[in-house]
């Protein structure tokens, strides 16, 4: 199956970059971070969006601020537009240091959530404490996402270590391993202080791990996603999208953004010179 545009633009066009899998997608995931939205808003966003989102977080500890009705409302209303849902890392990190990982897992899966994400972004865990929650997590019938990295700006970020941990969890059954950037996207993981990429990270990770596809990573800047997707491709997995950016990340997949456009025009150029020839 191909992915097209929704009609009746797919009668008319066809992306200049081609090969975007159609959802359910293994490889060009989109996460989102959602910090709050109400279900008016959620409804009206997931009408208009939810063909090109694959996860929702619902970030940091916001989880159990909702009234549960609502959040058991959300859950499934954006079960029901085909997207996975999570609660923010940090939450189960909370739990973890008040001795309720397994309670906290059965009440995931209890209000709907479909996944759970395992991190140490604030707190240390040790490797087999970790395999155990993701293994109990499984046991549940919940999918898992991990992360890696801190969330401490200070704390220095080692690729190689990083790489290391994305093949323990991977064979440990995670379903994708995201690389930490935070909100802000700066000084963190594989960012500069400026927002910026660092090759040297970016490539060490990459030659550390067996299957980069499996990768997901944080990029709340637009910079930062225009950045990935001209150096990884349209089928990079991204994570901590706004949810007003869906839709432009989504034009820059296709080519429909002047940053990937370029990449293509002479594909599409030869292209249209043979629909001209067949034509004539």
């Amino acid at each position: 199956m191909t992915y097209q545009l929704h009609s009746p633009w797919n009668e008319l066009l066809r992306p200049p970059w081609q090969g975007r899998q159609p959802k359910p997608r293994f490889t060009g995931l989109t996460m989102i971070i959602d910090k709050g939205m109400d279900l008016v808003t959620t409804e009206h966003w997931l009408s208009l969006a939810a063909d090109y989102v694959d996860f929702i977080k619902l970030g940091f500890g916001t989880a159990p601020l909702y009234p549960v009705e609502q959040l058991v409302k959300k859950i499934s209303l954006a079960k029901s537009y085909g997207v996975d849902v999570y609660p923010g890392g940090t939450l189960l990190e909370a739990a973890i240091c008040q001795g309720k990982t397994e309670q906290f897992l059965k009440l995931a899966k209890e209000v709907g959530f479909t996944y759970v994400e395992v991190s140490a972004g604030t707190i240390d865990i040790s490797p087999s404490q970790r395999r155990q929650i993701i293994t109990q997590a499984h046991t549940l019938g919940l999918g898992v996402l991990t992360e890696v990295g801190k969330k401490d700006t200070d704390t220095p970020f080692e690729p190689r270590a990083a790489a290391q941990q994305i093949e323990d969890d991977l064979a440990t059954g995670a379903y994708r391993v995201i690389v930490e950037a935070r909100e802000s996207g700066r000084g963190i993981g594989i960012y500069d202080s400026s927002g910026h990429i660092r090759s040297d990270i970016l490539e060490a990770i990459l030659d550390g791990v067996t299957h980069p596809e499996s990768i997901m990573w944080e990029a709340p800047l637009v910079s930062q996603q225009k950045e990935l997707l001209i150096k990884l491709g349209h089928s990079v997995n991204l994570g901590n999208i706004q949810p007003g950016d869906v839709l432009a990340l989504e034009a820059t997949r296709l080519g429909m953004r002047s940053d990937t456009l370029k990449l293509n025009l002479e594909e599409v150029t030869v292209s249209a010179e043979a629909e001209t020839a067949a034509i004539s």
